[in-house]
Protein backbone atom coordinates (compact mmCIF):
# COMPACT_ATOMS: atom_id res chain seq x y z
CA UNK A 1 0.00 0.00 0.00
CA UNK A 2 3.14 2.11 0.67
CA UNK A 3 6.76 1.92 1.48
CA UNK A 4 8.99 3.50 3.54
CA UNK A 5 10.18 6.65 2.07
CA UNK A 6 6.19 7.75 1.81
CA UNK A 7 5.87 6.33 5.47
CA UNK A 8 8.36 8.85 6.48
CA UNK A 9 7.17 11.48 5.07
CA UNK A 10 3.50 10.91 6.42
CA UNK A 11 5.52 10.96 10.05
CA UNK A 12 6.86 13.99 9.20
CA UNK A 13 3.00 15.39 8.21
CA UNK A 14 1.56 13.81 11.67
CA UNK A 15 4.53 15.33 13.36
CA UNK A 16 3.95 19.11 12.94
CA UNK A 17 0.45 18.55 15.33
CA UNK A 18 1.00 15.38 17.42
CA UNK A 19 4.39 14.66 18.89
CA UNK A 20 5.35 10.48 18.78
CA UNK A 21 3.55 8.65 21.80
CA UNK A 22 5.01 7.02 24.51
CA UNK A 23 5.80 3.21 24.29
CA UNK A 24 5.69 2.52 28.05
CA UNK A 25 6.82 -0.77 29.73
CA UNK A 26 4.49 -1.47 33.22
CA UNK A 27 5.92 -3.40 35.80
CA UNK A 28 2.25 -4.02 37.27
CA UNK A 29 0.98 -5.04 33.98
CA UNK A 30 3.71 -7.10 33.34
CA UNK A 31 3.03 -8.97 36.67
CA UNK A 32 -0.52 -9.53 35.89
CA UNK A 33 -0.12 -10.76 32.54
CA UNK A 34 3.60 -12.71 33.49
CA UNK A 35 5.32 -11.47 30.62
CA UNK A 36 7.45 -8.28 29.72
CA UNK A 37 4.38 -6.02 28.58
CA UNK A 38 5.34 -2.72 26.43
CA UNK A 39 1.85 -0.60 26.04
CA UNK A 40 2.01 2.18 22.68
CA UNK A 41 -0.51 5.19 24.48
CA UNK A 42 -2.08 6.40 21.63
CA UNK A 43 -4.15 7.67 23.64
CA UNK A 44 -1.82 10.49 24.50
CA UNK A 45 -2.32 11.99 21.04
CA UNK A 46 -4.68 15.52 20.88
CA UNK A 47 -7.99 13.70 20.19
CA UNK A 48 -7.21 10.90 22.42
CA UNK A 49 -7.01 8.45 20.12
CA UNK A 50 -4.85 7.17 17.14
CA UNK A 51 -6.95 8.23 14.40
CA UNK A 52 -5.49 11.55 14.53
CA UNK A 53 -2.63 10.47 12.64
CA UNK A 54 -4.58 9.28 9.47
CA UNK A 55 -6.74 12.17 9.53
CA UNK A 56 -3.98 14.40 9.34
CA UNK A 57 -2.68 12.93 6.03
CA UNK A 58 -5.75 12.69 4.40
CA UNK A 59 -6.79 15.94 3.91
CA UNK A 60 -3.21 16.90 3.77
CA UNK A 61 -2.99 15.62 0.42
CA UNK A 62 -6.96 16.69 -0.49
CA UNK A 63 -6.04 20.50 0.20
CA UNK A 64 -2.86 19.97 -1.66
CA UNK A 65 -4.79 18.40 -4.76
CA UNK A 66 -7.95 20.57 -4.49
CA UNK A 67 -7.03 23.46 -2.74
CA UNK A 68 -10.83 24.40 -3.11
CA UNK A 69 -12.51 21.62 -1.59
CA UNK A 70 -15.85 23.36 -0.25
CA UNK A 71 -16.15 20.45 2.64
CA UNK A 72 -15.81 17.03 3.88
CA UNK A 73 -18.49 14.74 5.27
CA UNK A 74 -17.88 11.52 7.12
CA UNK A 75 -19.97 8.87 9.92
CA UNK A 76 -17.98 7.86 12.93
CA UNK A 77 -18.88 6.59 16.40
CA UNK A 78 -16.19 9.07 17.54
CA UNK A 79 -12.56 8.63 16.87
CA UNK A 80 -12.68 8.84 13.12
CA UNK A 81 -14.64 11.99 13.36
CA UNK A 82 -12.65 13.98 15.88
CA UNK A 83 -9.31 12.98 13.48
CA UNK A 84 -11.47 14.36 10.61
CA UNK A 85 -12.64 17.63 12.53
CA UNK A 86 -9.22 18.09 14.00
CA UNK A 87 -7.26 17.84 10.61
CA UNK A 88 -9.79 19.76 8.78
CA UNK A 89 -9.65 22.79 11.18
CA UNK A 90 -6.60 23.00 10.52
CA UNK A 91 -6.73 23.53 6.83
CA UNK A 92 -9.50 25.35 6.92
CA UNK A 93 -12.01 23.37 5.61
CA UNK A 94 -15.38 22.87 7.33
CA UNK A 95 -16.18 19.41 8.00
CA UNK A 96 -19.40 17.67 8.48
CA UNK A 97 -20.02 14.26 10.93
CA UNK A 98 -23.04 12.08 10.75
CA UNK A 99 -23.02 9.92 14.18
CA UNK A 100 -25.93 7.22 15.32
CA UNK A 101 -28.20 8.14 17.30
CA UNK A 102 -27.09 7.53 21.12
CA UNK A 103 -23.65 8.30 20.25
CA UNK A 104 -21.25 8.78 22.94
CA UNK A 105 -22.51 12.80 24.23
CA UNK A 106 -18.63 13.04 25.25
CA UNK A 107 -17.17 11.83 22.14
CA UNK A 108 -20.00 14.35 20.27
CA UNK A 109 -19.03 17.17 21.99
CA UNK A 110 -15.48 16.77 21.13
CA UNK A 111 -16.21 17.08 17.71
CA UNK A 112 -18.16 19.85 17.50
CA UNK A 113 -15.62 21.59 19.45
CA UNK A 114 -12.75 20.98 16.92
CA UNK A 115 -15.20 22.73 14.60
CA UNK A 116 -17.40 19.64 13.11
CA UNK A 117 -21.20 20.48 12.31
CA UNK A 118 -22.33 17.49 13.96
CA UNK A 119 -25.54 15.41 12.76
CA UNK A 120 -27.32 12.51 14.85
CA UNK A 121 -28.93 9.73 12.01
CA UNK A 122 -30.13 5.99 12.31
CA UNK A 123 -29.64 3.41 15.05
CA UNK A 124 -26.01 2.18 14.60
CA UNK A 125 -22.68 3.33 12.22
CA UNK A 126 -23.80 2.02 9.21
CA UNK A 127 -27.00 3.37 8.90
CA UNK A 128 -25.01 7.38 9.57
CA UNK A 129 -22.92 6.18 7.17
CA UNK A 130 -24.96 5.45 4.55
CA UNK A 131 -26.91 8.68 5.32
CA UNK A 132 -24.04 10.58 4.71
CA UNK A 133 -22.88 8.91 1.52
CA UNK A 134 -26.75 10.26 0.29
CA UNK A 135 -26.01 13.60 1.79
CA UNK A 136 -22.47 14.16 0.15
CA UNK A 137 -24.01 13.69 -3.26
CA UNK A 138 -26.53 16.00 -2.91
CA UNK A 139 -24.25 18.90 -1.30
CA UNK A 140 -21.44 18.45 -3.11
CA UNK A 141 -18.78 17.46 -0.45
CA UNK A 142 -16.29 15.15 -0.04
CA UNK A 143 -17.59 12.07 1.33
CA UNK A 144 -14.43 10.83 3.88
CA UNK A 145 -14.70 6.75 4.14
CA UNK A 146 -13.51 5.31 7.26
CA UNK A 147 -10.81 2.94 5.43
CA UNK A 148 -8.75 4.65 2.55
CA UNK A 149 -5.45 3.94 2.35
CA UNK A 150 -4.27 7.84 3.06
CA UNK A 151 -5.87 6.96 6.10
CA UNK A 152 -3.55 3.68 7.03
CA UNK A 153 -0.48 5.21 5.77
CA UNK A 154 -1.19 8.26 8.63
CA UNK A 155 -2.00 5.71 11.39
CA UNK A 156 0.97 3.51 9.70
CA UNK A 157 2.85 6.30 11.30
CA UNK A 158 2.04 4.78 15.47
CA UNK A 159 3.56 1.35 14.18
CA UNK A 160 6.69 3.26 12.95
CA UNK A 161 7.43 4.81 16.17
CA UNK A 162 6.48 1.48 18.43
CA UNK A 163 8.91 -0.61 16.06
CA UNK A 164 11.51 1.48 16.13
CA UNK A 165 11.07 2.06 19.85
CA UNK A 166 10.65 -1.88 20.62
CA UNK A 167 11.57 -3.80 17.57
CA UNK A 168 11.55 -6.79 19.50
CA UNK A 169 8.31 -7.77 20.27
CA UNK A 170 7.43 -11.75 19.84
CA UNK A 171 3.42 -10.48 19.67
CA UNK A 172 1.63 -7.22 19.28
CA UNK A 173 -2.50 -7.17 19.92
CA UNK A 174 -4.23 -4.35 18.13
CA UNK A 175 -7.96 -3.64 18.10
CA UNK A 176 -10.27 -4.05 15.30
CA UNK A 177 -12.76 -1.55 14.21
CA UNK A 178 -13.27 -0.71 10.65
CA UNK A 179 -9.83 -1.72 10.40
CA UNK A 180 -7.18 1.15 9.66
CA UNK A 181 -5.73 0.37 13.00
CA UNK A 182 -4.70 -2.67 12.40
CA UNK A 183 -3.42 -2.02 8.83
CA UNK A 184 -1.45 0.26 9.47
CA UNK A 185 0.18 -1.65 12.13
CA UNK A 186 1.91 -4.16 8.91
CA UNK A 187 4.25 -1.31 8.59
CA UNK A 188 5.95 -4.11 10.50
CA UNK A 189 6.95 -5.72 7.27
CA UNK A 190 8.46 -2.43 5.31
CA UNK A 191 10.69 -3.06 8.87
CA UNK A 192 11.35 -6.51 7.88
CA UNK A 193 10.13 -7.33 11.42
CA UNK A 194 8.70 -10.89 12.21
CA UNK A 195 6.60 -9.90 15.36
CA UNK A 196 3.10 -11.87 15.63
CA UNK A 197 0.41 -9.40 14.63
CA UNK A 198 -3.20 -10.45 16.95
CA UNK A 199 -6.20 -8.71 16.05
CA UNK A 200 -8.62 -8.02 18.73
CA UNK A 201 -12.68 -7.82 18.01
CA UNK A 202 -15.63 -7.98 20.39
CA UNK A 203 -17.64 -10.82 20.92
CA UNK A 204 -20.81 -8.30 19.83
CA UNK A 205 -18.89 -7.37 16.67
CA UNK A 206 -17.42 -10.46 15.13
CA UNK A 207 -17.27 -9.46 11.60
CA UNK A 208 -13.67 -9.71 10.81
CA UNK A 209 -12.87 -12.75 12.71
CA UNK A 210 -15.75 -14.15 11.23
CA UNK A 211 -14.63 -13.37 7.99
CA UNK A 212 -11.40 -14.60 8.53
CA UNK A 213 -12.43 -18.15 9.97
CA UNK A 214 -14.62 -18.14 6.69
CA UNK A 215 -11.90 -16.59 4.17
CA UNK A 216 -14.45 -14.42 2.76
CA UNK A 217 -16.11 -11.02 3.99
CA UNK A 218 -18.68 -12.40 6.44
CA UNK A 219 -21.25 -9.44 7.86
CA UNK A 220 -23.31 -9.34 11.32
CA UNK A 221 -26.63 -7.73 11.67
CA UNK A 222 -26.14 -6.51 15.37
CA UNK A 223 -23.27 -4.61 16.76
CA UNK A 224 -24.33 -4.15 20.68
CA UNK A 225 -21.06 -3.74 22.27
CA UNK A 226 -20.39 -1.61 24.40
CA UNK A 227 -17.50 -0.71 23.33
CA UNK A 228 -18.01 1.41 20.27
CA UNK A 229 -15.08 1.44 18.37
CA UNK A 230 -14.97 -1.72 17.78
CA UNK A 231 -18.82 -1.53 16.90
CA UNK A 232 -18.85 -2.67 13.03
CA UNK A 233 -21.22 -4.87 11.11
CA UNK A 234 -19.46 -4.72 7.30
CA UNK A 235 -15.64 -5.49 6.81
CA UNK A 236 -14.07 -3.58 4.31
CA UNK A 237 -12.96 -5.86 1.80
CA UNK A 238 -9.52 -4.10 1.88
CA UNK A 239 -8.54 -4.06 4.97
CA UNK A 240 -9.60 -7.84 5.53
CA UNK A 241 -7.12 -8.49 2.79
CA UNK A 242 -4.45 -6.75 4.52
CA UNK A 243 -5.42 -8.22 7.99
CA UNK A 244 -6.02 -11.91 6.25
CA UNK A 245 -2.35 -11.58 4.71
CA UNK A 246 -0.66 -9.82 8.16
CA UNK A 247 -2.18 -11.65 11.04
CA UNK A 248 -2.29 -14.83 12.72
CA UNK A 249 -5.44 -14.65 14.31
CA UNK A 250 -7.84 -12.46 15.94
CA UNK A 251 -9.19 -12.90 19.01
CA UNK A 252 -12.98 -12.06 20.62
CA UNK A 253 -13.12 -10.70 23.38
CA UNK A 254 -16.49 -10.18 25.56
CA UNK A 255 -17.59 -6.61 26.96
CA UNK A 256 -16.73 -7.78 30.88
CA UNK A 257 -13.44 -8.87 29.69
CA UNK A 258 -12.84 -5.09 28.09
CA UNK A 259 -14.28 -3.69 31.57
CA UNK A 260 -12.03 -5.93 33.57
CA UNK A 261 -8.93 -4.64 30.87
CA UNK A 262 -10.37 -0.91 31.40
CA UNK A 263 -10.17 -1.37 35.56
CA UNK A 264 -6.55 -3.19 34.97
CA UNK A 265 -5.06 0.06 33.25
CA UNK A 266 -6.64 2.37 35.30
CA UNK A 267 -5.25 0.77 38.79
CA UNK A 268 -1.81 -0.52 37.20
CA UNK A 269 -0.77 2.49 35.02
CA UNK A 270 -2.81 5.61 35.81
CA UNK A 271 -4.27 5.57 31.96
CA UNK A 272 -7.93 5.95 30.92
CA UNK A 273 -8.95 3.58 28.15
CA UNK A 274 -11.97 3.62 26.16
CA UNK A 275 -13.41 -0.07 25.18
CA UNK A 276 -11.07 -0.51 22.44
CA UNK A 277 -8.32 0.70 23.51
CA UNK A 278 -8.61 -1.65 26.31
CA UNK A 279 -9.17 -4.52 24.39
CA UNK A 280 -5.69 -5.36 23.36
CA UNK A 281 -5.09 -6.11 26.97
CA UNK A 282 -8.44 -8.01 27.22
CA UNK A 283 -7.39 -10.51 24.49
CA UNK A 284 -3.89 -10.84 26.35
CA UNK A 285 -5.47 -11.24 29.53
CA UNK A 286 -7.53 -14.22 27.72
CA UNK A 287 -4.31 -15.54 26.71
CA UNK A 288 -2.18 -15.07 29.60
CA UNK A 289 -1.29 -18.76 29.68
CA UNK A 290 0.86 -19.05 26.45
CA UNK A 291 2.28 -15.50 26.95
CA UNK A 292 5.08 -16.72 29.54
CA UNK A 293 8.26 -15.53 28.66
CA UNK A 294 7.73 -13.67 25.80
CA UNK A 295 8.14 -9.61 24.71
CA UNK A 296 4.19 -8.71 24.70
CA UNK A 297 3.10 -5.70 22.81
CA UNK A 298 -0.97 -3.83 22.93
CA UNK A 299 -2.41 -0.87 21.90
CA UNK A 300 -3.89 0.99 23.83
CA UNK A 301 -6.11 2.84 20.71
CA UNK A 302 -7.87 5.54 22.64
CA UNK A 303 -9.07 6.85 25.84
CA UNK A 304 -12.24 8.78 24.47
CA UNK A 305 -14.88 6.74 27.52
CA UNK A 306 -18.04 8.74 28.50
CA UNK A 307 -17.67 8.99 32.24
CA UNK A 308 -21.20 7.45 33.12
CA UNK A 309 -19.98 4.25 30.66
CA UNK A 310 -16.58 4.55 32.67
CA UNK A 311 -18.26 4.78 36.06
CA UNK A 312 -21.09 1.79 34.67
CA UNK A 313 -18.67 -0.59 33.28
CA UNK A 314 -16.32 -0.13 36.13
CA UNK A 315 -18.71 -0.47 38.52
CA UNK A 316 -18.48 -1.39 42.70
CA UNK A 317 -15.28 -3.89 41.82
CA UNK A 318 -13.03 -0.03 41.27
CA UNK A 319 -12.89 1.12 45.10
CA UNK A 320 -12.33 -2.12 46.50
CA UNK A 321 -9.61 -3.13 44.07
CA UNK A 322 -8.14 0.50 45.03
CA UNK A 323 -8.50 -0.45 48.70
CA UNK A 324 -6.90 -4.27 48.03
CA UNK A 325 -3.83 -2.34 46.58
CA UNK A 326 -3.19 -0.06 48.86
CA UNK A 327 -3.51 -2.67 51.55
Amino acid sequence: MFDLNELERAHRIVGTAVPATPAHAWPLLAERLGAEVVVKHENHTPTGAFKVRGGLVYLERLKRERPDVPGIISATRGNHGQSLAFAAGRHGVPATIYVPRGNSVEKNRAMHAFGAELVEHGEDFQAAREEAERRAQFAGLHMVPSFHPDLVLGVATYALELFRTAPDLDILYVPIGQGSGISGIMARDLLGLKTEIVGVQSTEAPSYALSLAAGKIVTTETSNTLADGMATRIPDADAFALIRKGASRIVQVTDDEVGQAIRAYWTDTHNLAEGAGAAALAAALQEKTRLAGKRVGLILSGGNIDFDLFRTWIGTDAAPAAQRAVA
